[in-house]
């Protein structure tokens, strides 16, 4: 039973399996009048699914109980056949308990008998929406996938695509890098994408944090140390740096090395040697070194807090990523790209990222910048109970925070950051470690951060 084809561009395959001849019949020349749809009736569900291994439709409409099966059962079949067809189900024994069913199977909607032809047009326009929201996300992942996207870098605004460029132009020639940017602005992929790029990319990526160690951990942690180097040193360790032989070590916020371990690491990048804690033989290293920092360096330099010798060394090429605040337009793609990676985090279905979702990302400033944004659409994606993310999945304070229109200079956004830190810190109850974990920095920077806003940690530490 099948309505004329349309065969226009605009035109969505829908399916329609009932056990009741009358309804499928009904539903087919109800539906049928629409332009935007063609309508195949079927009354056995072996008979749809035979049609599906020919032409897979975009909405199936199917009744729960059917002659030939039971449609909850056949979902993972229908699934397989049409994997991006969008499931209503109708029935006239209704009950909650089978919609929870059929919606943990990935059911959109679930109509029950007796229901009108305007009610069902209405489920099949938000499922069109939904389809339609889709491929726009495919195309707009598809256009990521080609010029976009570099290693796990999204980015199709100029000011990525210029860092593309310069990612890609000096990753083979083994030059020490230097990245900039704020804290979350995605330092470390870029370093990553650096490592991918370049001759030692079958060799290892090691990532060093120096402003999560002390002094002393530091030279243990990069140099490593010999069998009774100290109390508990029971056998030689690789220090990071052998670890990483042939390969790339990313050294993340640089500018909390102190300066006698400052001195350490000058004496590698020039001699390319280094002495395990407790040793006396010289050991021959080769690797890349790519250090990155969310601190003004050269304002470090002029205080006398950081090695000028040193910074020259690590700035051979300087890369700065811009705040997300600066890139606005990439947070549409940057958002879909998170729920999808969420929706697979979660064992959950892709959501649709609706435009009122996105509307509502657009004004605030993300002090925490691709980071937050990360956390920000993970939590969506983990909370609703819908297929589409809405301005309802946003947190819910999040207006509070929107960024006002006159008053973007660096002193509101200090004053952002702060209020933002404050907020984590409160919520966890002044725990340092929690609050350092979830603004994604180190506990030492949360310290300093703290201090330069004349917070007391100490005070407030639990």
């Amino acid at each position: 039973m099948k309505n004329k084809e349309r065969g226009q561009k605009d035109s969505y395959k829908v399916f329609v399996i009932d056990d009741e001849e009358i309804t499928v019949k009904r539903l087919v020349k109800g539906l049928g009048s629409d332009p935007e749809l063609s309508v195949q009736g079927f009354i056995l569900a072996k008979d749809a699914i035979k049609a599906m291994r020919h032409s897979p439709p975009d909405i199936i409409i199917s009744d729960i109980k059917l002659k030939d099966g039971h449609g909850l059962e056949l979902m993972d079949e229908i699934k397989a056949l049409a994997p991006n067809a969008i499931i209503i189900f109708i029935t006239g024994y209704a009950s909650i308990n089978q919609a929870v069913e059929a919606t943990k199977k990935g059911a959109f909607y679930y109509l029950a008998k007796p229901f009108s032809l305007s009610e069902l047009r209405q489920t099949l326009a938000q499922a069109i929406e939904h389809i339609k929201s889709r491929r726009q996300r495919d195309l707009l992942m598809e256009r990521i996938s080609k010029d976009g996207r570099l290693g796990e870098i999204i980015g199709t605004t100029p000011q990525m695509q210029e860092i593309f460029k310069t990612i890609k132009q000096i990753a083979p020639l083994d030059c020490n890098v230097l990245i900039k940017g704020e804290t979350g602005t995605g330092k470390e992929l870029v370093a990553k994408a650096l490592h991918m790029h370049s001759k030692r990319k079958k060799f290892p990526f090691v990532s060093f944090n120096c402003g999560a160690f002390t002094e002393e951990l530091i030279a243990n942690e990069l140099f490593g140390h010999e069998k009774g180097a100290f109390t508990g040193a029971n056998s030689t360790k690789l220090g990071l740096l052998e670890t990483a032989m042939g390969g790339t070590v990313f050294l993340d916020e640089i500018g909390e090395m102190p300066l006698s371990m400052q001195v350490k690491l000058l004496r590698v990048l020039q001699e390319n040697t280094i002495f395990r804690v407790g040793g006396t033989k010289p050991v021959k290293i080769d690797c890349r070194f790519i250090a990155a920092t969310n601190r003004n360096l050269d304002k470090m330099v002029r205080e006398g807090v950081f090695r000028q010798d040193l910074f020259y060394r690590l700035k051979v090429v300087t890369i700065n990523l811009p705040p997300l605040r600066e890139r606005r337009d990439d947070i549409p793609a940057l958002a879909s790209h998170f729920a999808k990676k969420a929706a697979k985090k979660f064992g959950k279905p892709i959501p649709q990222v609706g435009k009122d979702f996105i509307d509502g990302l657009m004004d605030y400033p993300f002090p925490g910048n691709c980071r937050e944004l990360e956390h920000m659409v993970e939590r969506a994606v983990a909370l609703t109970r819908s297929n589409r993310l809405t301005a309802e999945d946003l947190p819910p304070d999040l207006w509070l925070l929107k960024e006002p229109e006159k008053k973007k200079d660096a002193t509101s956004l200090k004053k952002l950051e702060f209020e933002y830190i404050m907020d984590v810190y409160r919520k966890t109850g002044f725990n340092q470690t929690e609050t350092a974990k979830i603004l994604g920095i180190s506990r030492t920077t949360l310290w300093r951060k703290l201090r330069q806003m004349n917070v007391q940690p100490q005070k407030h530490q639990k």
